[in-house]
């Protein structure tokens, strides 16, 4: 990852009062607020940091906003609920060049957070925790988030978008407050802290990771956080954030099989094993594959041409040249082509079918020439209509 040059950052140190703001959330976290605040307070003043404590409260009703000023924290109200959103509101309020994040649920320990600023000291724009390498105390995470949620997930957001994170979840990160403002974070749920960590990778911004140890929350009550509804969050965000894995490859995928399929079998029946063939029935999944396929590939080149428009995905010189060269009218006339040749197979199974004096035919015979004809109409017709719509895509916003 490229970034500014560490000079650069430390010379618009001056543009800040603080050099860090410790930033918590906070949902009614009157039982473990206190020893948060305290471990913070004395990091900062055992490390000689020049630093504020804020906490952003979603709204609680447990007196957690008297107990955050009793510390001489600066307490930010936020209206809107959701993870995401308090986050939005706290980082937006603080003053410190540098931001570090954390829960108020006693789970990270705010007296060890030089490992993070000393990393955003040398230039990283973003630093994120990761709890697998630092270590995981005995009921600090649900078994199935441990072996399987978070894992799968940052799995994936490695996979997508190529990014040096082990632990895409982690609520302990830090980073750059200007760096992290310019990415317009837009979500307010805990899919925050995973499109924190795509954008920043899609931006170009420095990311790395420190060890980090995750403790058993202090709450006597249940987490905010809901497994089954926050992981579908983040995943949803992840296929949404990258149009090639969400519509492009399956696409591909699909078209490919379904052609290598359709060329073995438009010819004919062909037998796998002993009584076991594949005939028309298996041309139509063949077919059906491939118009889904076209479908996709279209979806997939309309989204990120949107994405790309109203700065979701940032603009890049592959895609430009790709959009460039993709116009409505040549869309329009490969489409054109493609009904043209399916036509052209409709007329000939009539002609065929007249010859018989519109009698009775070879059943599969007739469906192999009207599969793969009726493919191509189809496909064609997709194709014109997605024409039409990346017509409108392209139309200049003064």
């Amino acid at each position: 990852m490229t970034g500014p040059l560490l000079s650069a950052k430390f010379e618009r140190m001056s543009d800040s009062p603080f050099e860090l703001s410790i930033v918590m959330p906070c949902l009614d976290e009157a039982r473990t607020l206190p020893t948060c605040l305290k471990k913070a307070r004395d990091f900062l003043a055992a490390h000689a940091v020049n630093g504020e404590i804020v906490v952003a409260d979603n709204g609680s009703t447990d007196g957690s906003q008297d107990i955050a000023r009793s510390f001489d924290a600066r307490v930010v109200e936020v209206e809107e609920k959701g993870y995401g959103a308090a986050l939005s509101g706290g980082i937006a309020a603080a003053k410190g060049r540098f931001v570090i994040m954390a829960d108020s649920d006693d789970s990270y320990d705010f007296t060890g957070l030089m490992p993070i600023l000393e990393k955003l000291r040398e230039g990283y724009e973003l630093v994120v925790g990761n709890r697998f390498t630092g270590g995981i105390k005995d009921g600090a995470m649900p078994f199935l988030n441990r072996y399987f949620g978070n894992p799968v997930l940052s799995a994936l957001g490695k996979l997508f978008f190529r990014i040096p994170v082990n632990d895409f979840h982690c609520g302990l990160r830090g980073f750059d407050r200007q760096a992290l403002l310019n990415l317009d974070l837009r979500t307010t749920g805990m899919e925050y802290a995973s499109e924190m960590i795509v954008r920043a990778a899609l931006l170009n911004l420095r990311i790395t990771e420190v060890p980090v140890t995750l403790s058993p929350d202090g709450r006597d009550r249940r987490p905010h956080l809901q497994p089954w509804r926050d992981g579908w969050r983040h995943l949803r965000f992840l296929l949404l954030y990258s149009p090639r894995w969400l519509y492009l490859y399956p696409g591909i995928a699909m078209i490919v099989v379904g052609m290598i399929l359709a060329g073995l079998l438009l010819p004919g029946p062909v037998m796998v094993a002993d009584g076991v063939g594949l005939d028309v029935h298996s041309l139509l999944v063949a077919a059906m594959a491939i118009l889904v396929g076209v479908q996709s590939i279209t979806f997939g080149f309309i989204v990120r041409m949107y994405a790309m428009k109203n700065g979701i995905l940032p603009e890049t010189g592959k895609y430009e040249k790709i959009f460039a060269s993709v116009t409505v009218e040549r869309m329009l006339i490969f489409a054109a082509a493609l009904i043209l040749v399916g036509t052209g197979g409709v007329v000939w199974a009539a002609q065929i079918w007249s010859a018989k004096d519109f009698g009775a035919l070879d059943y599969r015979d007739m469906m192999r020439i009207l599969i793969a004809a009726v493919t191509c109409i189809v496909a064609g017709l997709q194709l014109g209509f997605a024409a039409f719509l990346l017509g409108v895509m392209q139309i200049k916003h003064r």
